[in-house]
């Protein structure tokens, strides 16, 4: 028997497997967090699923997400991940990963966590939306606006209200997964 899925999630096995394991379930750990953040704005003005596809990639280019490894990137580093084939190469994403870097170990030593910092918007506990259709769900809310606004003041790049709402989808802030999705009552 078919499982009903969110309709983005398509045919793609990648995208299936990451729709069943990974999107919408609470995610409270700071790598992990950093990554979807930066992969979130990777994928500014392309599909998820070509960020998806060059993941390993990502991962094995930024010393798997270590922000302090990323924050210490210098000149040189930047033209060898902008010759990098496996990954999108954007010197403007690219430049703006080392400042998030930065950035986010700036949040980590004022709030203890990037995971504190970044939860607080949603009031401490995921959003369970209902909402019946793909075409119902928002691009952008109050919260993710909200949460865009800090992170650029803080001096994040590449973290529009969009990405932001993105992000907060895939680490399980908002339970956006439709409502006869299989996975919606089981997050």
């Amino acid at each position: 028997m078919q499982r009903s899925r969110c309709k983005w999630a398509g045919t793609d096995l990648l995208y299936i497997e990451y729709h069943d394991n990974e999107w919408g379930i609470p995610l409270h750990n700071d790598r992990k967090l950093f990554e979807l953040l930066i992969l979130e704005g990777m994928q500014a003005g392309l599909s998820w699923i070509t960020i998806l596809k060059k993941r390993q990639n990502y991962r094995k280019a930024f010393n798997n997400f270590d922000a302090e490894q990323i924050a210490g990137y210098d000149s040189n580093k930047i033209v060898q991940l902008l010759s990098n084939k496996g990954i999108i190469r954007n010197k403007l994403k690219i430049e703006a990963t080392v400042q998030n870097a930065r950035a986010f170990l700036s949040v980590q030593k004022e709030f203890g966590s990037f995971d504190t910092y970044a939860w607080r918007f949603i009031g401490g506990k995921p959003i369970k939306n209902a909402w019946k259709t793909h075409e119902e769900i928002p691009s952008k809310t109050d919260a993710s606006i909200t949460m865009s606004v800090d992170l650029k003041k803080r001096g994040f790049k590449f973290t529009g209200p969009t990405i932001c709402y993105a992000f907060m989808q895939a680490a399980g802030m908002v339970n956006d997964h439709i409502v006869d999705c299989f996975r919606y009552h089981e997050i």
